[in-house]
């Protein structure tokens, strides 16, 4: 396996997103996962039902021991929970992460619409997470919390994109899908000018962690020494027949196929 991937997320015990996702996806694309676990969820595609948090030293202590050893090619940080392990994991990203790429998926809410984030917590990531990574992954409800925009059309998607830039990302992937249309866009931002992927929707209700996904599977192409629209456009690819694959598990927003390129589906 090629490409090291160290995840800083929360855990989903229904295995459709947070680190069970992320692992799903690395391994499928041929990368090595390791993960350092932000939060206990309680969830299925139903919704979230409790959410326990992990102290921000023992988050900080899982970073360190993989760093220390196994090393990493790039990370991947999706739920992050509150603020205080916002700035712990910006601190391991100052020490650990200076030669290699972050992606950063600012997770706030739960495909059900529950919260999974604390109050502040957009701010500290634009402030202290935000200059610190390679690309940076909102959908528009996300980026609408980061940027202070209003997120809904493909001008609007490039216009936070813009502002992700100046906030100090690489880049930004302003991804469209919670907006309407039968066409989803994603709007790939950065310094030298945006990019637009089009992906006809599917009509599903097989939705639970598809920002997860994404953003390891941009992660692993990173990591394994894609340039970043390769990347990029990989993970999309990858997302959308994971989707479009989906085993329809689950009575709400059920999980993905991350195993198809291993012939599963």
């Amino acid at each position: 396996m090629k490409g090291r991937v160290l995840i800083i997320a929360g855990s989903d015990p229904s295995g459709g997103a947070g680190v069970q996702a992320d692992i799903k996806t690395v391994t499928a694309l041929g990368g090595y996962a390791a993960a350092a676990i932000t939060a206990l969820t309680v969830q299925n595609t139903k919704g979230v039902s409790a959410v326990h948090g992990v102290s921000p030293y023992i988050v900080e202590a899982q970073v360190e021991a993989v760093m220390t050893d196994i090393g990493a090619d790039a990370i991947k940080i999706g739920m992050i929970g509150d603020v205080a392990v916002a700035e712990r994991i910006a601190a391991m990203l100052t020490k650990y992460a200076a030669d290699i790429p972050v992606v950063l998926d600012p997770v706030l809410a739960a495909t059900s619409g529950d919260a999974l984030a604390a109050d502040g917590l957009a701010g500290v990531i634009m402030k202290r997470l935000v200059p610190l990574t390679s690309l940076v992954t909102p959908n528009a409800p996300e980026a609408e919390a980061l940027t202070g925009l209003n997120v809904a059309d493909e001008d609007a998607m490039i216009a936070a994109g813009e502002k992700l830039i100046v906030a100090g990302a690489g880049a930004a992937l302003v991804k469209g899908g919670h907006l309407a249309g039968d066409t989803v866009k994603d709007v790939l931002a950065t310094a030298d000018g945006t990019r637009v992927f089009s992906h006809p929707r599917i009509e599903t209700t097989s939705t639970h962690g598809t920002g997860c996904t994404l953003a390891s599977a941009a992660a692993t192409g990173l990591a394994q020494g894609l340039a970043l629209q390769a990347a990029v456009k990989r993970a999309i690819d990858y997302t959308h027949r994971a989707i479009k694959t989906a085993p329809g598990y689950g009575a709400g927003a059920g999980p993905l196929n991350h195993g198809h390129p291993l012939g599963e589906g």
